[in-house]
């Protein structure tokens, strides 16, 4: 019988060590490692059993290699298949993530379900079959291709594979298995990385898609070593407040694919609902015009959306100002009101500054620099930006407003939902055709000229 022994498991990178050490050499990271007890292997034998395969390993020429299938899966759900990047890919590993209770569950068995002619096994580990059966009511939808198994042992479960041979696997969730072949208990950093390469072994001899879903941390990570970050292929991000209705998914890994994706649903009492325009949704509607407010023409990936900016300018109560950004990043927002109080002459330096983008999304596009420029100045001076203007341009530290790509996309997506104005960069003017849209293109070049045009 093979001898147990102990090792040391890095829970931030998992990173291995012989005896416990404060200081992980690895990530840096302080009092990360536990010890977790771990089977001596005397043979490498496979818990998957005979897994049918006809894939060799072999040596050969790159150019004899065929490409194989490239056709994706379409998952039955829109949203789904623009993060992914059309659809699944046969034989990928994706991983999807998120904070208990935020719906993971739900999304997966809604896409199970949603699958059309394929074979589907849901194996859950947290669940009963009771459970999973009263979701699947609530959803309101069924399917006879879908099979339910609640069995965390990972030998077991490939035994019901081999027998079933399942065009889409679902995993509920990577935290529940545990292999026979580690000493550990489930969820411990060794167990996980086991049953994911186990999994991984059989999604690419197979050419079996499989979805894991996996738990994050306090911190926001995915609970687990970082190296099962590496060891998929996807990996998608299930996030938004859960006392709001919207829950987005992001895509943080893909390697078939665009990172810059993203879905949008909507929580409902059936099950979650795709929301084809999120833009609709992003713009509050206001019977009449309030200050601190301005709309911004983003573009997520390959889709363009509007969004609403919330500014809030006021005297500061204490000694020094403060500066909080809900969905933006802080230093950019220090970065635009500095070159407000440098070029522009506003005094903001005394001021608290709130700075917040509505929907629970977050946004990096420096496109929307125009918009926050314009809530903040309205805040300022509590005059009301036009509920029918637009903006899209990146302001630069000399105070230029510089243009911005795909331009016409933006100017496009607004013009569909009927503003009246759109400011964007003077730089652009050569790369718009002003005569196709119904809306007024507004070209500033400068501050200053943003300042004339919003309050004369």
């Amino acid at each position: 019988m093979a001898k147990a022994q102990t090792i040391f498991f890095c829970q931030s990178c998992g990173a291995q060590s012989p005896k416990w050490i404060g200081k992980c050499p690895s990530c840096g990271e302080w009092n990360t490692y536990v010890e977790e007890v771990v089977k001596k292997e005397t043979g490498r034998e496979s818990s998957m059993g005979e897994i049918k395969t006809s894939k060799k390993n072999a040596p050969t020429p790159i150019s004899s290699i065929s490409k194989g299938k490239q056709d994706r899966i379409n998952t039955g759900t829109n949203e789904l298949n623009r993060v992914l990047g059309g659809g699944l890919v046969t034989g990928s590993l994706v991983l999807v993530g998120g904070e208990p209770g935020i719906g993971k569950s739900t999304l997966m068995l809604q896409v199970a379900i949603g699958f059309d002619s394929k074979k589907i096994l849901y194996v859950s580990g947290e669940e009963s079959d009771q459970q999973i059966k009263m979701r699947a009511d609530r959803l309101g939808s069924t399917n006879e291709d879908v099979y339910v198994l609640t069995e965390t042992n990972t030998q077991n479960i490939f035994k019901f594979l081999e027998q079933l041979e399942p065009d889409v696997v679902v995993i509920d969730s990577i935290q529940t298995l545990y292999t026979e072949r580690i000493d550990s208990s489930p969820g411990s950093i060794s167990q996980i990385r086991e049953c994911a390469a186990e999994l991984q072994r059989y999604a690419k001899l197979t050419d079996t898609p499989v979805i894991l879903i996996g738990h994050i941390t306090k911190d926001g990570m995915l609970a687990g070593p970082k190296v099962l970050e590496h060891m998929v292929d996807t990996v998608l991000q299930f996030e938004g407040d859960r006392h709001y209705e919207f829950r987005i998914l992001r895509s943080v890994k893909n390697r078939y694919g665009s990172t810059s994706e993203l879905g949008i649903f909507e929580m409902t009492d059936k099950g979650l609902l795709e929301i084809s325009n999120p833009s609709e949704i992003l713009i509050s509607q206001r019977d009449e015009d309030v200050s601190g407010v301005a709309v911004a023409a983003t573009i997520e990936g390959q889709r363009p959306m509007l969004i609403e900016t919330q500014a809030l300018v006021g005297s500061a109560a204490y000694g020094t100002p403060q500066r909080s950004a809900t969905g933006y990043d802080v230093k950019r927002l220090n970065m635009l009101l500095a070159v407000l109080e440098k070029r522009a002459g506003f005094k903001l330096g005394i001021k608290d500054v709130f700075l917040n983008i509505t929907g629970g999304i977050r946004v990096d596009d420096p496109a929307i620099d125009l918009a926050i420029i314009a809530a903040v100045m309205s805040s300022n001076a509590d005059i009301p930006v036009p509920q029918q203007y637009c903006f899209a341009g990146e302001i630069g530290l000399s105070g230029e407003i510089r243009a911005v790509n795909r331009l016409e996309q933006r100017v496009a997506e607004a013009d569909k939902l009927g503003f009246e104005k759109i400011f964007v960069s003077s730089y652009a003017q050569k790369s718009i055709d002003i005569k196709k849209y119904k809306s007024e293109i507004v070209f500033v070049k400068k501050i200053e000229d943003l300042i004339k045009a919003l309050f004369g």
